[in-house]
């Protein structure tokens, strides 16, 4: 497995990381042996860095991701978030980036993971009633506390990272780029580049869409973040369904499964890209980790570009979803 820098100044990771939303049942039930599973085959094929947030089962993931690397010390970079609570009473979703909220959420992720450091802390959704600038402040206070490692940011605009990183660097930045995702080719590509901040893109496989076998949006359980996903609501996902079988069949070509080659069209894209495709099978992340071996010519390249240019049919977000997530486009 190669490995690519976090930033600058960041440490070195595999260039493929593992999300672990999934650990906490994002989109289905699963339980802590099927995920310890993944993450020992994570292991065995050199992949060292994982994602996960406070908020992933209310720390359902960090405490399954805990149990695991205390056998297993040190063979992790980990990266979690922080910065969305629920309320007490609706037990609505509010965006609280303030000092208080946030020094609480990482005390906690840092219990639950069983660690006394991070080596990446994001902000999960930006407070927009709060300066970036004193968010900064208190994110340079846990850096110099030596509880975190890099400061980074989830689903913000090009113009947040300017200003943010104006006051001290930022690591990294992540939000949905893939095949059909590919908004962050709109500025935000461009401005990690300018800054040196590496660019962490989730749901490179399209939440399942890339597999050869796609979901059947009518077996997804209860709690499934797709079912409220206007991209796997009809008329949308029937069309989505037609518009990728052109690229699955050039995949079929090129000898390679349409996710072994979603994942290498990305590596491709550029140095400072680490995707973090999740996924709570062992099974599933071999056939991932197959993209980072794979060459692709700029003949090939080309003809993805041709085959799948990005556009989904339906948002990558329900209304309710987006709420948070920063538009520059």
């Amino acid at each position: 497995m190669q490995h690519r820098q976090l930033g600058n100044a960041g440490p070195m990771v595999s260039a493929i990381g593992l999300g672990c939303w999934n650990f906490a049942g994002a989109y289905g039930p699963t339980d802590i042996s099927e995920s310890h599973a993944t993450l020992a085959k994570a292991l065995d094929l050199g992949i060292d860095f994982l994602d996960t947030a406070n908020v992933y089962g209310s720390g359902v993931s960090e405490q399954v991701i805990g149990s695991f690397i205390k056998d297993h010390p040190g063979r992790f970079k980990i990266a979690t978030k922080g910065g969305i609570r629920r309320t007490h009473d609706t037990n609505e979703r509010v965006f609280d980036n303030s000092p208080e909220h946030l020094r609480a959420a990482l005390e906690k992720s840092l219990r639950d993971l069983g660690v006394d450091h991070v080596d990446l802390y994001y902000i999960h959704r930006r407070d927009p009633d709060r300066p970036i600038e004193d968010i900064m402040e208190t994110l340079i206070g846990f850096k110099r506390e030596g509880k975190i490692g890099g400061i980074g940011f989830s689903e913000i605009a090009p113009y947040t990272l300017r200003r943010a990183h104006a006051v001290h660097p930022v690591t990294a930045v992540q939000s949905e780029y893939s095949l059909w995702s590919r908004t962050p080719e709109l500025g935000m590509l461009q401005a990690c580049r300018e800054l040196g901040v590496a660019f962490v893109p989730f749901s490179p496989l399209g939440r399942g869409v890339f597999a050869v076998k796609p979901p059947d949006p009518a077996r997804f359980a209860n709690g499934d973040f797709r079912n409220d996903n206007p991209r796997f609501s009809e008329p949308n996902y029937s069309n989505n369904l037609k518009a990728l079988a052109p690229f699955k069949a050039f995949a079929v070509e090129l000898n390679a499964t349409p996710v072994e080659l979603a994942i290498a069209w990305l590596l491709h894209r550029d140095d400072r890209l680490i995707p973090i495709p999740g996924t709570r099978s062992a099974t599933h992340l071999e056939e991932i980790v197959l993209g980072e071996a794979r060459t692709l010519s700029a003949d090939e390249l080309a003809r993805i570009d041709e085959l799948q240019p990005g556009f989904a049919h339906g948002d990558r977000y329900s209304q309710t979803q987006m709420i948070g997530a920063e538009r520059y486009c």
